[in-house]
């Protein structure tokens, strides 16, 4: 599947301005992983999160990453679920770095503040 421009750039900025990391979306990738183990000190040992996240952070952060187009809940029998897992673009994305053996891209003052603009306003594309 091809993407534009705008949205691999716009999937890139969102994933650096998240609190997660390269090892989250990587078990992502063959797994679902449930909210609460991305969360607190549980998210940190688990190599998921940088930094101490609160369910409530962690959950705007997820699901402006579904929003982007990187992530989507799981779903079982029952309907949602807690869980989540990698889009094709997400899957595109990861591939992409672990092959080269990079972290993804560090957010700059501009990204962070422009991430937060879409985020905020809910904007599409660029």
């Amino acid at each position: 599947m091809q993407y534009s421009r705008s949205t691999i750039n716009r999937a890139v900025r969102a994933l650096a301005c998240s609190p997660f990391t390269l090892h989250l979306l990587a078990t992502m990738r063959s797994q679902s992983v449930a909210l609460l183990e991305m969360t607190d000190a549980t998210g940190v040992r688990a190599g998921y999160t940088q930094m101490a996240t609160s369910e409530r952070q962690a959950e705007a952060s997820l699901l402006w990453l579904i929003q982007v187009g990187l992530l989507r809940r799981e779903v079982d029998g029952q309907g949602l679920t807690d869980s989540f897992r990698l889009t094709p673009l997400g899957r595109k994305l990861i591939d992409q770095w672990q092959h080269q053996g990079k972290a993804f891209p560090k957010a700059s003052l501009t990204d962070r503040l422009q991430n937060l603009t879409q985020r905020w306003l809910r904007l599409p594309v660029s």
